[in-house]
């Protein structure tokens, strides 16, 4: 257990380094320097969801079109952002594979857990101003809110980990990942709900983990909406297969590396 916790705290303290690294890197001192982990995002939801505020949604229980794109947008964010950036983070950090504490999963982790800190307070920030002017409700349940996010992060950090590995196999993998990401957001669930559509559309896009994501934040955010297709298990399930999946490609990955 001693060594257990011992090696558990030297990857803490890898990954720690990794995050200020990534945060000078990326977005370095000037201006407003590591603010624009935040304040890049928030623009884009802010806008979006501007866009929609004259919208008229097609579900009752008092739904707001404002939040609802806030909540979709600012949570796809999250995932376009993780999966992009997994495709460029070996070329960007191949030289820290010197030191034997530093590995693939931690660079993925790093770059993880800072998207998914400025999702929350992306999503905190907006939906709390939409709220303060009148556009919105606080969460119905915020737990199943804070639920969403998370789960989106784990499929989003899995899912990356396989799109590090493919793209540095083969390289026009990395060249696909942007325009699929962007060719996925009208099939993800973050601008309908499931009960918009008919069912022979429904049956196909619940095979997509992502819409079960959505669907549980539409839950968390608005009293009055209801949803029988938001499978927590399913979305687990897919989880926890992407997970071993792509701890097995990066390990194969890091024995064919020429440091």
């Amino acid at each position: 257990m001693r060594a257990l916790l011992a090696a558990a705290d030297t990857q803490g303290a890898v990954i720690r380094a990794l995050i200020l690294r990534e945060l000078h890197t990326r977005f370095g001192r000037e201006n407003i320097g590591y603010l624009w982990l935040f304040a890049e995002p928030m623009l884009l939801a802010a806008a979006v969801a501007l866009l929609h505020g004259s919208s008229h949604l097609p579900i009752s229980g008092g739904v707001k079109p404002i939040p609802f794109a806030i909540g979709g947008y600012g949570l796809f964010i999250m995932f376009r952002s993780v999966i992009s950036r997994a495709e460029t983070v070996l070329e960007a950090n191949r030289p820290l594979l010197h030191h034997r504490p530093v590995t693939l999963f931690d660079m993925l982790a790093a770059r993880s857990l800072l998207e998914l800190a400025s999702t929350i307070v992306v999503l905190v920030v907006l939906l709390g101003t939409a709220a303060a002017l009148g556009l919105a409700d606080p969460p119905a349940r915020p737990e199943a809110v804070l639920l969403a996010v998370l789960l989106m992060a784990w499929f989003s950090f899995a899912l990356g980990m396989l799109v590090a590995a493919a793209s540095h196999a083969a390289p026009i993998i990395g060249r696909l990942v942007h325009p699929l990401l962007y060719l996925s957001m009208p099939a993800s669930g973050a601008f309908f709900a499931m009960a918009w559509l008919p069912e022979d559309v429904r049956a196909w896009l619940a095979w997509i983990p992502l819409v079960h994501i959505f669907e549980l934040l539409k839950i968390g955010q608005f009293a009055g909406f209801t949803s029988h297709y938001a499978d927590i298990g399913y979305v687990i399930g897919w989880c926890g297969v992407l997970t071993l999946l792509g701890l097995f490609a990066l390990a194969h990955l890091r024995g064919r590396l020429e440091l």
